[in-house]
């Protein structure tokens, strides 16, 4: 913990220097090659003992009276950390920004990632689809490592001590706690976004930002489930669909398109592939859903005819299910064209048909709003990415000012990409931090 310089403690050369008093303010801590990081989550952490070295005295700043606690929940508590593959993989993953993440994702890559914690005693496995998790399924654990190694390479982690304001002085930062004001020489700010509140992810970072005329963007929840309008399928929530199109409409006009899991909640869309997609979505636009996996809606139709026309005197209930589609889901389907239950291939009308091909091919939900940030997983906007040197995480405008992880304006979709972020951009910052704020 910092303390107050005292000369028999620190002698001429030692890393401490006094502490200086300011009228009416609380004591700054004239530390030049002190590191400020503000927010104690992955990014804040891994940065900090990633920059850590003699010479250099590093403070991680946390509000809540823990660190990581976004950290804890993610991946419903078994911190889906990253995803398999390569780099040139992950860089749609991010929307439009992949191509200013690359940099960061080339020099600390999912492997580099991967091997950090496994040489401290965490090693991870790879499911089938990718995902990539710390073999305990503890967020826990991945949390215990960071800390460890903060411990063991000196960073003082300071927590329920939240930062109440920053500004620049002399060339240096005053960063002002409810407790102290320090002086450091380098700041970086990893407040995150502004998902889950209640973990500390508040969005204090974008205030930071702008009070250092850092441009930040407009924030949203990202990675949030769909609330529909008229929703038909509130008493079917649980039902999940593997690799659906979902195709954007607004307007009358295609918005976006995207593929992927599609889950029936209570109020509306969930799912990887809806959380995905969320980004491009907006109240009012219409969602039309492709509840077979083909990417054509003319081959849904003609598949279903085939099915129709083969079935003969077999229930059009069972040709449904035989398409792979859940029984309480085809049983609604039915219901809204108005097929009785029993009804057979045979005796089906054309126009109930074609209802029923219409719903697979092209089912229309109404977007009546989106989650809110209590239950995004992520945050659009942000720390705008074109006042930030994508090559080390360092303002353009602002000497010694870094921006790290989700407080970025950049959200990647579900599967381990925006924890991969967070610690790139992480090890990023601290490679420029360390090499040009080296011991004088």
């Amino acid at each position: 913990m910092a303390t107050p310089y005292n000369p028999l403690l620190y002698p001429s050369g030692g890393r401490r220097t006094p502490t200086l008093m300011l009228p009416g303010r609380a004591p700054i801590s004239a530390v030049n090659e002190t590191v400020a990081i503000i927010g104690g989550g992955p990014a804040g952490l891994f940065c900090a003992l990633q920059a850590a070295g003699e010479g250099r005295n590093i403070i991680v700043f946390e509000k809540k009276p823990a660190p990581g606690r976004k950290l804890l929940i993610a991946g419903s508590g078994q911190c889906n950390i990253t995803h398999a593959g390569g780099v040139a993989d992950f860089l749609s993953h991010y929307g439009g920004h992949g191509a200013f993440l690359r940099p960061a994702l080339m020099n600390f890559t999912n492997r580099d990632l991967v091997a950090f914690f496994a040489d401290r005693g965490l090693r991870m496995e790879t499911e089938p689809g990718g995902k990539v998790f710390p073999e305990t399924r503890r967020s826990a654990d991945v949390l215990a490592a960071l800390l460890a190694e903060c411990a063991a390479r000196g960073v003082e982690v300071r927590s329920s001590d939240p930062v109440l304001a920053v500004e620049r002085k002399d060339g240096d930062f005053i960063v002002r706690t409810a407790k102290a004001a320090f002086r450091a020489g380098v700041l970086v700010i990893a407040t995150g976004g502004a998902s889950y509140p209640a973990t500390g992810s508040t969005g204090d970072g974008y205030a930071f930002a702008r009070a250092l005329n850092q441009p930040t963007t407009e924030v949203a929840p990202a990675l949030t489930p769909v609330y529909v309008a008229d929703y038909p399928f509130a008493d079917l929530a649980g039902i999940s669909f593997q690799n659906l199109a979902v195709t954007v409409y607004r307007d009358g006009k295609r918005a976006a398109r995207g593929t992927g899991d599609l889950l029936f909640t209570h109020t509306g869309l969930s799912g990887p592939g809806i959380l995905d997609l969320s980004r491009s979505i907006l109240p009012g636009d219409v969602l039309r859903v492709t509840f077979l996996p083909e990417t054509n809606v003319e081959a849904v139709r003609d598949r279903l005819a085939g099915a129709v026309a083969a079935g003969g005197a077999r229930q059009v209930k069972t040709v449904l299910c035989d398409l792979g589609l859940p029984e309480r889901f085809v049983r609604r389907l039915l219901d809204l064209a108005g097929v009785p239950a029993g009804e057979t291939c045979a005796r089906l009308p054309k126009k109930a048909r074609n209802m029923l091909a219409a719903s697979l091919a092209e089912f229309p939900f109404r977007v009546s709003r989106l989650g809110g940030f209590n239950e995004a997983m992520a945050t659009r906007g942000g720390v705008a990415l074109d006042g930030v040197d994508r090559k080390t995480m360092a303002s353009k405008t602002v000497d010694n000012l870094y921006c790290i992880g989700e407080v970025l304006d950049i959200d990647g979709d579900t599967g381990g990409y925006n924890l991969q972020a967070a610690f790139s951009t992480a090890a990023l910052a601290a490679r420029h931090i360390a090499a040009l704020h080296a011991p004088r």
